[in-house]
């Protein structure tokens, strides 16, 4: 008896004919074990749990021109979509550096990149901010291409435990990086009303900021703890009873939306960070080093524009995007979250 085999266990089956959680979601999460799951799923407009769909890649690589022999950087690798269309590009010849804060995602995109054949011979990630473009210049030397995609990854957002989502149950968090600086339900416990509306406003021009800033501090103040995600949402949804029937279900998911923006965009300091790599990006450039940022906040998108117009004036550009970029309809009919992006390029003179 003692030798007989234990019998095999059955993997858990989904519950009914679509899974209900994102841990359940096994398919979508092992994409390459499930390949024709994954397809009809992408198939469909969306985009399969535990993944990230590159936005606008055919723009990116026409313009960035990648030739064989360069070295580039993928500022924000994220699931390394836009990572592994440079890497082909550079034909096994020149160097890709990428980095990323996420201590979560960062390694899961290196094993994967890395069972695709790409190692350290011709890929070096690093987990750092993309605001210290400097540092990696001065490893690699003058850069021929850079990418930064400002966009948070689908798998940040799907996963509830990161707390990105007010669709799903989950703590209160939103930090790129799980293990630095303070998470959301920390920050609203000692943030006065009149800070958090401007945040609101700032970060992601809030019509109802007072109202919603008044209805958070006002739950603070009472002992309230807010430390999920549902939690906010339902604040959010209580304080904005006024408006009539027949737009408060939009209204509402659209103000969740703009505030859970906000408060990730203050708690990772994204404003700060994308000034500074802006600022020390023209120096970490070769000449006639070409660069394209993706970007999907009005907010984001004022900074790269007013920053390529300013080193363009000052001669260090020779040539910026004469206006954004948007996806094509064909794109944002099968991927909504491609809807907001907006790409702009310059070139180093």
């Amino acid at each position: 008896m003692d030798n007989q085999e234990p019998k095999r266990q059955r993997r858990i089956r989904y519950k009914g004919t679509h899974p209900k959680t994102f841990k359940e979601k096994y398919k979508e999460l092992q994409p390459e074990k499930y390949a024709d799951d994954v397809a009809k799923i992408i198939q469909k407009g969306s985009t399969p749990a535990g993944m990230h769909r590159s936005i606008c890649v055919n723009e990116i690589l026409e313009f960035l021109q990648i030739k064989p022999g360069q070295t580039g950087l993928d500022a924000t690798l994220g699931y390394g979509g836009h990572t592994l269309e440079m890497l082909k590009c550079l034909d096994s010849k020149g160097h890709l550096y990428a980095t990323d804060v996420d201590s979560i995602e960062l390694p899961r995109t290196q094993e994967r990149l890395e069972r695709l054949g790409y190692g350290p011979e011709i890929l070096t990630i690093k987990q750092m901010n993309f605001s210290n473009i400097d540092q990696i210049a001065l490893e690699s030397g003058p850069l021929d291409f850079v990418l930064a995609d400002l966009g948070v990854s689908s798998m940040q957002i799907d996963n509830p435990e990161r707390g990105f989502s007010f669709k799903s149950e989950g703590p209160l968090d939103l930090r790129l990086n799980p293990n630095r600086g303070e998470a959301v339900a920390t920050r609203l416990k000692t943030i006065s009303q009149d800070e958090l509306q401007g945040m609101l406003l700032e970060n992601s021009d809030e019509p109802h900021s007072a109202v919603i800033a008044r209805a958070i501090v006002s739950q603070i103040r009472k002992g309230i703890e807010l430390s999920t995600t549902t939690q906010l949402q339902q604040v959010i949804k209580d304080a904005l009873q006024f408006i009539p029937e027949n737009k408060r279900d939009h209204e509402i998911k659209k103000s969740c939306q703009r505030c859970f923006q906000a408060l990730r965009i203050d708690v990772n300091n994204e404003f700060e960070v994308l000034y500074e790599f802006l600022e020390k990006l023209p120096a970490s450039l070769a000449k006639g080093g070409r660069v394209a940022i993706l970007s999907f906040h009005s907010g984001e998108d004022r900074l790269v524009k007013k920053s390529f117009q300013h080193f363009f004036r000052e001669g260090i550009y020779r040539e910026i995007a004469p206006d954004s970029i948007r996806p094509s309809s064909e794109e944002c009919n099968t991927n909504s979250r491609a809807r907001s992006a907006k790409l702009r390029w310059a070139i180093k003179a």
